[in-house]
Protein backbone atom coordinates (compact mmCIF):
# COMPACT_ATOMS: atom_id res chain seq x y z
CA UNK A 1 0.00 0.00 0.00
CA UNK A 2 1.44 3.37 -0.99
CA UNK A 3 2.26 5.95 1.71
CA UNK A 4 -0.48 8.23 0.35
CA UNK A 5 -3.06 5.44 0.60
CA UNK A 6 -1.90 4.56 4.13
CA UNK A 7 -2.40 8.22 5.03
CA UNK A 8 -5.98 8.17 3.69
CA UNK A 9 -6.70 5.10 5.81
CA UNK A 10 -5.10 6.68 8.88
CA UNK A 11 -6.95 9.95 8.42
CA UNK A 12 -10.29 8.14 8.24
CA UNK A 13 -9.79 5.87 11.25
CA UNK A 14 -7.92 8.37 13.44
CA UNK A 15 -9.69 11.52 12.28
CA UNK A 16 -13.35 10.65 11.83
CA UNK A 17 -15.50 10.12 14.92
CA UNK A 18 -18.60 8.26 13.74
CA UNK A 19 -19.15 4.97 12.00
CA UNK A 20 -22.19 3.41 10.40
CA UNK A 21 -22.63 -0.03 11.91
CA UNK A 22 -24.63 -2.89 10.43
CA UNK A 23 -25.48 -5.97 12.49
CA UNK A 24 -28.08 -8.72 12.47
CA UNK A 25 -30.42 -9.21 15.43
CA UNK A 26 -33.22 -11.74 15.58
CA UNK A 27 -32.69 -12.44 11.87
CA UNK A 28 -33.16 -8.81 10.82
CA UNK A 29 -30.56 -6.29 9.62
CA UNK A 30 -30.15 -3.29 11.89
CA UNK A 31 -27.99 -0.21 11.29
CA UNK A 32 -26.76 2.34 13.76
CA UNK A 33 -24.53 5.39 13.92
CA UNK A 34 -21.96 5.17 16.72
CA UNK A 35 -18.96 7.11 17.97
CA UNK A 36 -15.80 5.02 17.81
CA UNK A 37 -12.18 4.90 18.89
CA UNK A 38 -9.59 3.16 16.75
CA UNK A 39 -7.35 1.02 18.95
CA UNK A 40 -3.64 1.83 19.20
CA UNK A 41 -2.71 -1.52 17.62
CA UNK A 42 -4.91 -0.69 14.62
CA UNK A 43 -6.80 -3.99 14.70
CA UNK A 44 -10.11 -2.97 16.21
CA UNK A 45 -12.63 -0.23 16.84
CA UNK A 46 -14.15 0.49 20.25
CA UNK A 47 -17.82 1.44 20.33
CA UNK A 48 -20.16 2.27 23.16
CA UNK A 49 -23.81 1.30 22.95
CA UNK A 50 -26.84 1.44 25.20
CA UNK A 51 -28.60 -1.82 25.87
CA UNK A 52 -31.79 0.00 24.91
CA UNK A 53 -30.61 0.70 21.36
CA UNK A 54 -31.90 -1.66 18.68
CA UNK A 55 -28.41 -2.27 17.28
CA UNK A 56 -27.17 -3.46 20.69
CA UNK A 57 -29.06 -6.70 20.18
CA UNK A 58 -26.68 -7.44 17.32
CA UNK A 59 -23.56 -6.77 19.37
CA UNK A 60 -23.48 -10.21 20.97
CA UNK A 61 -20.06 -11.79 21.55
CA UNK A 62 -18.79 -13.33 18.32
CA UNK A 63 -21.51 -11.74 16.20
CA UNK A 64 -20.49 -10.44 12.77
CA UNK A 65 -20.50 -6.73 12.00
CA UNK A 66 -19.99 -4.52 8.99
CA UNK A 67 -19.03 -0.89 9.46
CA UNK A 68 -18.32 2.10 7.24
CA UNK A 69 -16.22 5.13 8.12
CA UNK A 70 -16.18 7.93 5.56
CA UNK A 71 -14.86 11.42 5.15
CA UNK A 72 -17.33 14.26 5.36
CA UNK A 73 -19.12 15.03 2.12
CA UNK A 74 -18.67 18.77 1.80
CA UNK A 75 -20.19 18.88 -1.69
CA UNK A 76 -16.91 19.81 -3.37
CA UNK A 77 -16.51 16.51 -5.25
CA UNK A 78 -18.47 13.66 -6.72
CA UNK A 79 -20.14 11.92 -3.77
CA UNK A 80 -18.89 8.54 -4.99
CA UNK A 81 -15.31 9.77 -4.59
CA UNK A 82 -15.62 10.50 -0.88
CA UNK A 83 -12.89 8.43 0.82
CA UNK A 84 -14.27 5.55 2.86
CA UNK A 85 -13.31 2.28 4.44
CA UNK A 86 -15.57 -0.69 5.07
CA UNK A 87 -14.58 -3.03 7.88
CA UNK A 88 -15.88 -6.47 8.70
CA UNK A 89 -15.23 -8.71 11.64
CA UNK A 90 -16.54 -10.02 14.93
CA UNK A 91 -17.81 -8.37 18.09
CA UNK A 92 -16.17 -8.80 21.47
CA UNK A 93 -17.91 -7.33 24.51
CA UNK A 94 -15.55 -5.86 27.08
CA UNK A 95 -16.38 -6.99 30.60
CA UNK A 96 -16.59 -4.29 33.24
CA UNK A 97 -14.02 -4.18 36.01
CA UNK A 98 -11.33 -5.77 33.88
CA UNK A 99 -8.05 -4.03 32.99
CA UNK A 100 -9.02 -4.16 29.31
CA UNK A 101 -12.35 -2.42 29.99
CA UNK A 102 -10.66 0.24 32.13
CA UNK A 103 -8.08 0.97 29.40
CA UNK A 104 -10.75 1.05 26.70
CA UNK A 105 -12.97 3.32 28.80
CA UNK A 106 -10.03 5.69 29.34
CA UNK A 107 -9.38 5.86 25.58
CA UNK A 108 -13.08 6.37 24.88
CA UNK A 109 -13.46 9.19 27.42
CA UNK A 110 -10.28 10.82 26.15
CA UNK A 111 -11.86 11.10 22.71
CA UNK A 112 -15.45 11.64 23.91
CA UNK A 113 -15.43 13.35 27.33
CA UNK A 114 -19.22 13.10 27.71
CA UNK A 115 -18.88 9.30 27.63
CA UNK A 116 -17.71 9.43 31.27
CA UNK A 117 -21.35 9.94 32.27
CA UNK A 118 -22.79 7.17 30.13
CA UNK A 119 -20.04 4.67 30.97
CA UNK A 120 -21.01 5.06 34.61
CA UNK A 121 -24.45 3.67 33.76
CA UNK A 122 -24.79 -0.12 33.71
CA UNK A 123 -26.95 0.17 30.59
CA UNK A 124 -24.00 1.31 28.44
CA UNK A 125 -21.41 -1.23 27.34
CA UNK A 126 -18.14 -1.07 25.47
CA UNK A 127 -17.59 -3.41 22.56
CA UNK A 128 -14.43 -4.16 20.64
CA UNK A 129 -15.08 -4.64 16.93
CA UNK A 130 -12.25 -6.96 15.87
CA UNK A 131 -11.45 -6.20 12.22
CA UNK A 132 -10.91 -9.28 10.04
CA UNK A 133 -11.18 -7.74 6.57
CA UNK A 134 -11.41 -4.22 5.20
CA UNK A 135 -11.62 -2.37 1.90
CA UNK A 136 -10.53 1.21 1.34
CA UNK A 137 -11.89 3.43 -1.40
CA UNK A 138 -9.53 6.39 -1.54
CA UNK A 139 -11.06 7.91 -4.69
CA UNK A 140 -11.80 7.03 -8.31
CA UNK A 141 -9.98 3.82 -9.32
CA UNK A 142 -8.26 3.77 -5.91
CA UNK A 143 -9.95 0.85 -4.15
CA UNK A 144 -7.73 -1.63 -2.28
CA UNK A 145 -8.10 -4.49 0.14
CA UNK A 146 -6.68 -3.59 3.55
CA UNK A 147 -4.59 -6.12 5.44
CA UNK A 148 -3.85 -6.34 9.14
CA UNK A 149 -0.35 -5.07 8.34
CA UNK A 150 -1.86 -2.05 6.55
CA UNK A 151 -3.96 -1.27 9.63
CA UNK A 152 -0.93 -1.57 11.92
CA UNK A 153 1.12 0.66 9.61
CA UNK A 154 -1.62 3.29 9.48
CA UNK A 155 -2.03 3.16 13.28
CA UNK A 156 1.71 3.72 13.65
CA UNK A 157 1.41 6.85 11.53
CA UNK A 158 2.78 5.17 8.41
CA UNK A 159 6.06 4.25 10.13
CA UNK A 160 6.36 0.45 10.30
Amino acid sequence: MSPATVEVLRSLLAGERLLSLAVVAEGEPIAGLLPFVWTADGGALLVQASGLARHSRGLAPGAPFDAVVHAADDGSRDALQVPRVTLQGRVRRLERDTPEFVAAARAFVERFPSAAQTLALSDFQLHRLEVETARLVAGFARAVDVTGQDLREAAAGGRT
